[in-house]
């Protein structure tokens, strides 16, 4: 697959979750243009094509990024921060998929931008059909262009 194609990024680093995230998806037959990135500065890198995605054209935008907000080197906040005030990344999609259900996140996240605001661990059926509707959500119904 090439890095052009993506439609779905995953910002997890606990590789559990990010499992049950892309197995949600699969389900839904949308795990196929995917691809899990365990840290904010990795997810960066990727989103604007630096550091070992430097040979990645960055006008090609995934149609939706699920991103967790306590990660290593760079947290969602800041990544979420970073997508939503840059004109190229701008538009993309961003649904947060946190354990975090503290108030000040949700209305941080919220007035920087975010889309959706998911908080994990919920019951395994239903966390995979909330993953699963937003897949097709973002995927299939909804209209970029």
């Amino acid at each position: 697959m090439h890095s052009n194609e993506i439609e779905i990024l995953i910002v997890e680093d606990n590789l559990y979750d990010a499992e049950l995230t892309i197995r949600a998806l699969r389900k839904q037959n949308l795990a196929n243009k995917l691809i899990h990135l365990r840290d904010g500065a990795e997810a960066l890198d990727f989103l604007f094509a630096t550091g070992k995605y430097a040979s990645r054209n960055p006008e090609f935008v995934p149609r939706v990024v699920f991103l967790d907000l306590k990660m290593p080197k760079v947290d969602g906040i800041e990544v979420l921060r970073t997508i939503k005030s840059d004109p190229r990344t701008r538009s993309i999609p961003v649904v947060i998929l946190t354990s975090s259900a503290e108030d000040p996140d949700v209305k941080r996240c919220y007035d920087l931008g975010a889309n959706s605001y998911i908080v994990k661990p919920v019951e395994f059926e239903n966390f995979v059909k909330i993953v699963s509707d937003l897949g097709l959500y973002w995927i299939v119904i909804n209209k970029t262009s």
